[in-house]
């Protein structure tokens, strides 16, 4: 299973429409999960798409790359592992002084 990476999708666009997309080039995908922001709900601007056989997914990438979904030219590519984002140890909080309540400072 090949997952690529689709973006400059319209911010309109729905799961149907990219559906849609690969399937007038040709290109049966397994699933469709555009990413939308967690309060609003609205989209991101980007997804994701599965595909189960390795040479249709190149084949994916050649016909969709640049092509245009509601005027804008998507970008169609494999998609990369999530880079790891290190936290550091014991927690943030720092960066900010602690306000001084009984002094005349008020500090931050």
């Amino acid at each position: 299973m090949t997952k690529l990476f689709v973006g400059n999708l319209p911010y309109k666009a729905t799961e149907a429409d990219l559906q849609a997309f690969f399937d007038e080039a040709g290109i049966r995908v397994d699933t469709v999960n555009i990413l939308r922001d967690r309060f609003s709900g609205e989209a991101r601007g980007f997804g994701f798409v599965e595909i189960s056989d390795d040479s249709l997914a190149v084949q994916a990438v050649q016909a969709c790359n640049g092509r245009a979904l509601m005027g804008r030219a998507l970008v169609v590519n494999e998609a990369r592992p999530p880079e790891r984002r290190d936290r550091p140890a014991g927690g943030g909080g720092g960066g900010r002084e602690q306000r001084d309540f009984g002094g005349s400072k008020n500090r931050w």
